[in-house]
Parts: C-alpha cells; sequence; structure tokens
C-alpha cells in the first residue's frame, strides 16, 4: 500500500506494488504520508523481508491509505492471481484482523488489500472467544504478523440483537458476549435496537471491551504489545461513508 511503491512499472524487482510499504526513498522525498496517482501495475505477494522491515504504525497508515483510495473509488488494478501463485510456498501477512461476518465490510477490499497480505478472523460481532485468541497467538507469536486489529462497523446486526436480547440457537451465546457492552454504553437517549445512534454507540463500546478483553486474555499477546513488537488496536467501519475509523 506505499504510494511510491504502487507506482512503480510492471517488472520493477524493488518491492510490493500494491500493499502496505514504506519506502525509505518515499519518505526522503516527503510522499510517505501523501496519495499519489499511480499507474497501475502487476502485483506480487508481500515477502518476509518487506513485511519485517515495517514497524505496525507504519501497517496502520498504509491501512489508512487503502481505504481513503476505496474511498474514493482509486482502489489499485492487482493480479489476483499473480498474488496466489506468489503467496502459494509461503505466506508473510502483516497483521490479523477481528471483524464481523457482515457481508458489507469485507476487511481486504475496503482497504484496498489483496492475497496474502492480512489473516482474518470473522465472526459476528466482532467478539473474542479462546479459538480467536489462538489464532491471534499464532498470527503474532508464529507468523510475524504486527497488528492485531478489532474491526467493528455501523448498523451491526448482532449489536442490534443483542440490544434487543434476542435469543435463537447458538446465536444466544454470542449475544451473550456483547451484552456486557451494551450494558456499559453511556447513552442518554432511546436504548432500543432501531435507535441506530445507540447501535453504534454499543457497537464501539464493543470494540473497546474485545480490546480489554484479548489483552486480558491472551498474555502471548499481551507480553509482545509491551515489548513493541506488536500493536493492537482497534477500529469502526461505517457502512455509508466507506470510512474506516482507526479508535488506538
Amino acid at each position: 500500500m506505499c504510494d511510491r511503491c504502487e507506482s512503480l512499472p510492471p517488472g520493477n524487482g524493488s518491492g510490493r506494488r500494491n500493499f502496505l510499504k514504506f519506502t525509505g526513498t518515499a519518505a526522503a522525498l516527503g510522499l510517505a504520508g501523501g496519495a499519489l496517482v499511480a499507474s497501475p501495475a502487476h502485483a506480487d505477494a508481500l515477502t518476509r523481508e518487506q513485511r519485517d522491515g515495517m514497524t505496525p504504525e507504519q501497517i496502520i497508515e498504509a491501512m489508512k491509505r487503502g481505504n481513503a483510495r476505496f474511498r474514493r473509488g482509486e482502489r489499485k488494478a492487482r493480479n489476483y492471481l499473480n498474488e496466489q501463485r506468489a503467496s502459494a510456498s509461503g505466506q508473510y501477512p502483516a497483521a490479523v484482523l477481528l471483524s464481523c461476518i457482515d457481508s458489507r465490510a469485507p476487511a481486504e477490499v475496503i482497504m484496498d488489500l489483496g492475497i496474502g497480505d492480512i489473516f482474518n478472523c470473522r465472526v459476528a460481532g466482532n467478539v473474542e472467544n479462546n479459538d480467536i485468541l489462538g489464532s491471534m497467538e499464532f498470527a503474532c507469536k508464529l507468523a510475524g504478523a504486527k497488528v492485531v486489529l478489532v474491526m467493528g462497523h455501523t448498523a451491526c446486526g448482532a449489536i442490534k440483537g443483542a440490544i434487543a436480547n434476542a435469543e435463537l440457537g447458538n446465536l444466544t451465546g454470542l449475544l451473550d458476549k456483547i451484552k456486557p457492552a451494551v450494558q456499559a454504553t453511556t447513552y442518554n437517549g432511546d436504548r432500543s435496537p432501531t435507535n441506530y445512534d445507540f447501535v453504534d454507540a454499543v457497537a464501539r463500546k464493543n470494540v473497546e471491551l474485545t480490546l480489554a478483553n484479548i489483552h486480558k486474555d491472551s498474555p502471548v499477546l499481551a507480553e509482545l504489545e509491551t515489548k513493541g513488537t506488536i500493536r493492537i488496536a482497534g477500529a469502526m467501519y461505517n457502512l455509508k461513508t466507506g470510512a474506516v475509523e482507526f479508535l488506538s
């Protein structure tokens, strides 16, 4: 997602065109944080060297730029077949995302990512459990990902179900994991599932509590963050605007 890398012509071997890498040259030219109009480029998979050369903060900034491109309708042309072939023998994702199953909030699309760029955990209401935590620990401790991102979204059906005390098979237990966020949300207006301002406030609080639970329930991830190896952060995706707001 480095805008300068994305503008390099096809065949240049200096790095990834469509994902995540800041370069020293771009920084020296003052281009690292800018938005350049890049020409289409062939894509390949993120390499270990490229991923390991980035800081967690750079990865998050690159995600922000990717979302900005998505909102402008300027997503980069990519060759998924090239990405698939390049990543078949090994993967070096830069982040692991926990997001909702909502069909309107696919992380790779809304942040302009490709095959091999991120690990993606999806469950209704983006709640953590032991299996999710184990997956995150694998992604970061063993596979080298540097960012854990919990992303909620507006108008979330799971949040509305938790507010309404909905019950349905195994869904009942899942919604129980969201109810602490309902109770912890400070809101003076209508606290009903039909009030979308309240729903979105609960969704935001749910992200905050999920982050707290990750720190509490995974000493592995907490230690990695204390050492500066990874960053654990939250975000909210707005279904109407297409914007991803990073909370921490």
